[in-house]
């Protein structure tokens, strides 16, 4: 059986999906290499979790990356997560709990976000207004 691990990342109501098992260094998103993610701006953001461990510690992974829903910022915070998940799981299943610990550590002190979901949600819109608190203006004349 294959050393492998499949962790996600949300944010709002985009979804992305990590598979995560031994190899060569190989880091894909939605078939096409992480060094493409689009828009360019917001490239950074999917690396940090790289940058912060090193790429030592992704040297001997490979980790495939789907995501769908929501918009351009949502996915690549989705995405950052589900990397950064993927890798602590990894580490916790087939490497030791203190390496884990390690970089779980790291992970959290520099932002949170990496490791926890942002509950964060949309307010339904309701009826007497044009959005969620808003109200329709009042006329006295």
């Amino acid at each position: 059986m294959a050393e492998q691990v499949q962790t996600y990342g949300r944010k709002k109501t985009a979804t992305a999906v990590a598979h995560c098992k031994r190899g060569s260094g190989l880091l894909k998103l939605n078939g096409s290499p992480i060094e493409l993610a689009q828009p360019a701006i917001l490239r950074e953001k999917i690396l940090e979790p790289i940058y912060l461990l090193g790429k030592e510690r992704f040297a001997n992974v490979d980790i495939r990356l789907r995501v769908k829903g929501g918009g351009d910022v949502s996915q690549i915070y989705a995405i950052r997560q589900a990397l950064a998940k993927a890798i602590v799981a990894f580490y916790q299943k087939y490497v030791d709990e203190a390496s884990k610990q390690e970089i779980k550590d790291i992970l959290v002190r520099y932002d949170r976000t990496l490791l926890v979901a942002d509950p964060r949600r949309c307010e339904p819109k309701k009826f007497g207004g044009p959005g969620a608190r808003a109200r329709y203006q009042k006329s006295y004349r």
